[in-house]
């Protein structure tokens, strides 16, 4: 046996020596393939903690060393430069609902006033997620189920995130089809909506013209109507919806759509084949792109006649919405915006951040992106409101007639209001592609979450990106198809609600105790001063552990309370559709028990054993003074088991 008195003894038995302040149990450190040796320690527990004795290092006499080649020890890529990794997670994280979905919940909901808890629900959960799953990233290097090898029973959790990434790509690949099918519509002397006499239109549809308030008449929303140019291009020109009965009769496929979706998928595919050296230069067009064209069309939208009336009913400030218990859903709707708004719970965020360098300072970036998200949703509700108020004043209306979110906004009333204008052409084309750009980005975020997250798993598979890649986006593609038939539309509303809804906030939840109960606060700040030279202040611990979770199980729990049948416009979708919704959401779910029983089972010693092995209060008892040692094994938590006896 050997007795180690000095740290020099204990280097020179390749044991690593850390200050207490930088103890973690694992380290960030690249593994190759060299000779492996068993390490006998020797523990006596006393009423001071464990104490280190002895040890004895013995080479195993059925491994033979052999040296590392020149790929193990290639240090995993990073970006090319920081600008390409903030503009990576800026670009994932504005998306279409920062203009589709934000300015709306915003007017609905006391205009000014849901600023209040939505700025609250940023500071307290936003921000704090978000800063977690970069430095989580960032500090590991690796992808959403290996950064898990801190606590190995939470693997499934990033199976799970995986899973709900592939499924919003199924879809949102289509919203993007879709844009770029109505930017090639827009290249005519004359949109397309603009006037009734059209093959799609049907013998009911109306000129815009003749609709005012007196005409639709009391109780009926002007961005209801169905019978205008612009709702049924959209509706029977692109979805060629009319030919459906519902989700049980999808017919085939619109051969445009298709070809639009083929545009897409080789662009993603072309996009991230390389890795992030590629998608780090594509961002530069996409992620900035939106910016330069929501400027040029706020500017335009205040010079339209009724704008100021617009925005003026977007900032109106109405307090009663937030002290009115009838309306409890102002708060749920500013949790779930702010949730859905920054992203976090795709595996993307930890996807991107492992390949930035182990120094960068992630907490600057975490405030400054997650601040421009946000930041941007408020001032995009100028450029749409501006626009409303132009629709309403036109046609006679209130603007909350005109007032819509989702797809009927940026698909029926503002390409209406669009078509009004001089230059309609050039107008629609620049709005088209912001919606474009908007998309892209975003779908390529997931789709790189899927890739780096499998790939890091599976080496297999990081040794052939390319095909993978390829595989991904023609999968993808494949599913994508039934989003794209005449009934489509009623897929993608069930995928829109079941793949992302429960199942990511259930995901993030988890995660978030995973890190901060199981892994610990402690030591999950010890990580991070090890890459800043700086722990989080006591503030993002205490969010970390208590609020964000707590925030993420109410916002779980109102989730499915408030949860019914799914619609679309009149059309409710049968019941067996809801089932199958649900079995969406659980197919992802499922993954965070499974694999959880999974490591139970495969652990050695009874269940007890196993159990004890993976007690929360035990964290730390797995440091040995100032000694760290890298083995093989680790117990359920991350803690690495000592061979001696087999005892941790």
């Amino acid at each position: 046996a050997v007795y180690p008195q000095t740290q020099q003894d204990y280097r020179k038995m390749n044991i690593q020596v850390l200050p207490d302040h930088k103890l973690s149990s694992v380290a960030p450190l690249k593994s190759c393939n060299v000779e492996k040796k068993e390490v006998e320690l020797i523990l006596v527990k006393d009423q001071n903690g464990v104490q280190y004795t002895s040890s004895t290092i013995m080479p195993t006499p059925s491994t033979h060393g052999t040296p590392c080649t020149a790929e193990e020890l290639e240090e995993r890529e990073t970006w090319g430069k920081k600008i390409d990794f903030l503009l990576s997670v800026i670009g994932f994280a504005v998306d279409l609902a920062n203009v589709w979905r934000f300015p709306y919940l915003c007017y609905k909901n006391g205009g000014g006033a849901f600023l209040i808890p939505y700025i609250l629900f940023l500071v307290i959960a936003g921000m704090p997620l978000f800063y977690m799953e970069l430095a989580l990233g960032q500090y590991n290097r690796e992808g959403a189920a290996t950064v898990w090898k801190i606590c190995p029973v939470f693997k499934g959790v990033g199976y799970t995130v995986i899973i709900i990434a592939l499924y919003v790509g199924f879809y949102y690949n289509v919203i993007i089809a879709w844009s770029l099918y109505y930017l090639f519509s827009s290249m005519t002397s004359e949109l397309p909506w603009l006037h009734c006499g059209n093959a799609w239109n049907s013998p009911n549809c109306t000129d815009p013209k003749l609709l005012n308030g007196s005409f639709l008449g009391n109780g009926t929303s002007y961005a209801k109507y169905k019978m205008t140019p612009a709702a049924e291009f959209y509706e029977r020109g692109v979805l060629h919806l009319h030919e459906s009965r519902g989700i049980q009769d999808l017919g085939m496929p619109r051969w445009e759509l298709v070809l639009c979706l083929v545009a897409v998928v080789f662009l993603l595919y072309f996009s991230l084949w390389k890795g992030v050296k590629s998608s780090g230069k594509v961002v530069y067009i996409t992620a900035t792109m939106p910016y330069v064209v929501l400027f040029v069309l706020l500017i335009r939208g205040i010079t339209l006649p009724g704008a100021m009336d617009g925005i003026r009913a977007y900032l109106h400030i109405d307090f009663k919405q937030l002290n009115d218990p009838k309306v409890r859903q102002v708060w749920i709707d500013a949790a779930t915006q702010i949730f859905y708004s920054l992203g976090a719970g795709f595996g993307v965020l930890i996807a991107f951040a492992s390949y930035n360098k182990f120094d960068n300072n992630c907490y600057r970036d975490a405030i400054l992106t997650s601040t421009v998200n946000c930041v941007t949703s408020f001032f995009s509700g100028f450029a749409i409101f501006s626009v409303l108020g132009y629709m309403a004043y036109k046609h006679g209306v209130r603007i909350e007639d005109v007032a819509t979110e989702g797809a009927g906004l940026v698909f029926i009333i503002y390409p209406e209001a669009i078509s009004t204008l001089p230059g309609s052409t050039f107008w629609a084309i620049v709005f088209f592609i912001m919606l474009l750009t908007l998309g892209i980005d975003s779908s390529m975020g997931g789709m790189e979450a899927v890739i780096t997250g499998l790939s890091d798993d599976f080496k297999i598979l990081k040794k052939n990106r390319k095909l993978f890649t390829f595989a991904t986006a023609f999968g993808t593609f494949l599913v994508a198809l039934f989003c794209i038939t005449n009934g489509g539309i009623y897929v993608l509303t069930l995928l829109d609600n079941y793949a992302a809804g429960t199942s990511i906030l259930f995901g993030v939840l988890i995660e978030a105790i995973g890190v901060s109960w199981f892994y610990g606060v402690d030591r999950f700040s010890e990580d991070i001063e090890r890459m800043m030279g700086f722990k989080p202040g006591l503030y993002w611990r205490l969010c970390w552990k208590f609020v964000s979770p707590t925030f993420l199980l109410v916002v779980v729990i109102a989730s499915i309370v408030t949860s019914t049948g799914l619609s679309y416009d009149d059309y409710v979708f049968p019941s067996w559709s809801n089932v199958i919704g649900w079995g969406v959401a659980l197919s992802s779910m499922m993954f965070v028990p499974i694999y959880a029983i999974y490591k139970f089972l495969s652990m050695p010693g009874t269940f007890k054993q196993v159990s004890g092995k993976t007690n929360p209060s035990h964290l730390h008892s797995c440091c040995l003074y100032n000694v760290k040692i890298t083995l093989d094994r680790f117990d359920l938590l991350g803690c690495p088991l000592a061979i001696a006896n087999g005892d941790s």
